[in-house]
């Protein structure tokens, strides 16, 4: 009698994804360059210093001056995981707000998005947006399975913001680390490559001029359009 146990469906096509080496990305409405503390410092630090709450689920900040801003961006841009961006708004020319690659992983084919740190100036906009969908573009392009977002569980604007994105949630890991002397529960959420083509599509509608008025409002909402592609959804999201 043979021992039949249940087994993952074979990758016979599998080969690695090559890790990201900080090429730019661009869109129509954002660009992304690699962190570079000489070039962007002292205009993220401007963007950023009027908001300290910005900080509040980081391992680092508030910073209380362009110097201390620009000795953290020096080491940060120095790094290759997480791998920092910078991001322009092209409608305004201005650099408001990072991003990383982190916890990259070629031969799991598995890749996080964190440390996004948005100016006031840039939250809510269409360039905002475009940064995140860019690097998912970049990162299923490249080959990657699985696009992951993990964030404070109590902060609540960025679980809305992954679902917003489409990224389905996979549940909260209690007591996960430690962050500035306070207990941190982590929240997963992910998008893998089979739900990247329907995503693909809903960011390419949401994104297309036409679904913004002149005002530059949206026509159709982009958690509208993702909620069919989730595979879950944050429970989180419905308390209260």
């Amino acid at each position: 009698m043979s021992d039949s146990r249940p087994l993952g469906p074979q990758l016979s096509d599998w080969r690695p994804p090559p890790a990201p080496d900080g090429t730019p990305l661009t869109g129509r409405y954002a660009r992304l360059d690699r962190l570079d503390a000489d070039r962007h410092a002292v205009d993220l630090h401007r963007a950023m210093s009027d908001d300290n709450a910005l900080w509040d689920y980081m391992p680092y900040g508030p910073f209380s001056s362009a110097s201390q801003y620009h000795r953290w961006a020096r080491e940060a841009a120095a790094w290759d995981d997480p791998l920092f961006y910078a991001i322009t708004d092209l409608d305004t020319g201005r650099v408001g707000g990072v991003a990383s690659y982190l916890r990259i992983k070629p031969e799991a084919g598995s890749i996080e998005v964190g440390h996004i740190t948005l100016a006031p100036a840039l939250q809510r906009t269409r360039a905002a947006t475009e940064a995140i969908y860019l690097m998912m573009d970049w990162a299923f392009d490249a080959g990657y399975r699985r696009f992951e977002w993990k964030c404070d569980a109590l902060n609540m604007a960025s679980r809305r913001a992954a679902q917003r994105l489409g990224l389905s949630y996979e549940g909260t890991f209690r007591q996960a680390t430690v962050v500035k002397g306070r207990n941190r529960d982590t929240a997963w959420f992910a998008a893998i490559d089979a739900d990247w083509p329907a995503l693909k599509e809903a960011f390419g509608f949401w994104l297309d001029p036409a679904n913004f008025d002149a005002a530059g409002q949206q026509q159709e909402r982009l958690g509208t359009l993702t909620r069919l592609v989730r595979v879950t959804s944050d429970p989180a999201q419905h308390e209260g």
